[in-house]
């Protein structure tokens, strides 16, 4: 299988997360004024599945390194696949919230918000599990992260105050919640592998690819519950059904299956990534997608069209403190 061989080629791995993970939203934003968010997000599911067996049965399956997917897949030890599968599970429901908070306010706003809480707690989990990296630097990065995250709640509050936007509470908590749960996924997947050793990995533990696998797998069995119960109880909206998403057509349920695939390409080098940099170190970076994202909200797509002044020294000032604090976390690994 494919393993990363040097530090700066992880960072490269997870610079691909990092576009990835910022930029997979923008196909939501482009079907949802024609497409719920809760079908949008079964076309998402699949796409991320298809590219991690993609992925398994590509990268994972070619060279002379590591066990190949099938086989590394039957001597999996339960425990591990099951662990995996739990991170699927709680990476979905976060991510559920967290595309229901980017519908109704916005990548800006949600992404801020959610994924820079999921890099602050995340990063402190995953270097508990597996300490690489300087801690000075690392904690560094993350207090400026959290610093960003608070000019940008503050900006979005100014904002929706000024254009006299509902629900403003709402989302924001919204946002926390999924960027809480969001902060505890990535540990479940990286304890079914072996971080030490991609090259011959422990036996009963797996190969990132398989694990990947495992994951999505566990997207699509929990969305069967979570994405059920909100088509016919939406956080927000009317109520929405089973026939009208097999009403939508090729074209935008390929734009879900495009986003899906696009995320699952991140989280794939993500963990690719992870035996080389150590999973805080790469999960921190990936989530750096709040900057790629906060910058598709405010360039693309006007998101704080018609803010003050205030507004716009805090947006510059949260992009700031993001940039800076990204480059500690890469600093924290040399």
């Amino acid at each position: 299988m494919f393993i990363v061989e040097s530090y700066p080629m992880a960072v490269m791995f997870c610079v691909v997360t990092m576009l990835c993970w910022g930029s997979w939203a923008n196909t939501q934003k482009i079907v949802q004024d024609r497409w719920r968010f809760e079908l949008f997000y079964w076309d998402y599911a699949v796409g991320i599945f298809l590219l991690a067996l993609l992925g398994a049965l590509t990268m994972g399956s070619t060279g002379e390194s590591g066990r190949a997917f099938i086989d590394d897949l039957l001597q999996a030890d339960p425990d591990n696949i099951i662990s995996a599968l739990i991170g699927g599970v709680v990476f979905n429901l976060a991510n559920i919230l967290l595309t229901a908070a980017i519908e109704a306010a916005g990548m800006a706003v949600a992404f801020p918000i959610g994924i820079g809480i999921a890099l602050i707690i995340g990063v402190l989990i995953n270097y508990l599990m597996l300490s690489k990296g300087d801690p000075f630097l690392l904690f560094s990065g993350v207090l400026l992260v959290t610093i960003a995250i608070v000019l940008n709640a503050t900006a979005y509050k100014r904002y929706a105050g000024n254009v006299k936007k509902k629900n403003v509470t709402k989302w924001v908590i919204v946002s926390i919640v999924a960027g809480i749960l969001m902060s505890t996924f990535y540990s479940f997947v990286a304890s079914a592998m072996d971080l030490d050793n991609f090259i011959s990995p422990a036996v009963g533990k797996m190969t990132p690819y398989t694990a990947f696998v495992i994951f999505a797998a566990g997207i699509l069995v929990s969305n069967i519950l979570f994405i059920s119960y909100l088509m016919y109880k939406p956080l927000e909206g009317t109520p929405t059904s089973y026939r009208a998403y097999f009403q939508g057509s090729f074209g935008t349920h390929s734009i879900g299956i495009l986003g899906g695939a696009i995320w699952g390409l991140g989280n794939l080098f993500n963990l690719i990534a992870a035996g080389k940099a150590g999973p805080a170190i790469s999960y921190g970076l990936g989530q750096g997608a709040t900057l790629v994202a906060a910058l598709w909200g405010v360039v693309i797509w006007k998101e704080f069209k018609g803010g003050d002044k205030t507004i716009s020294l805090l947006i510059k000032s949260m992009l700031a403190l993001f940039v800076a604090g990204l480059g500690l976390i890469i600093a924290s690994g040399n």
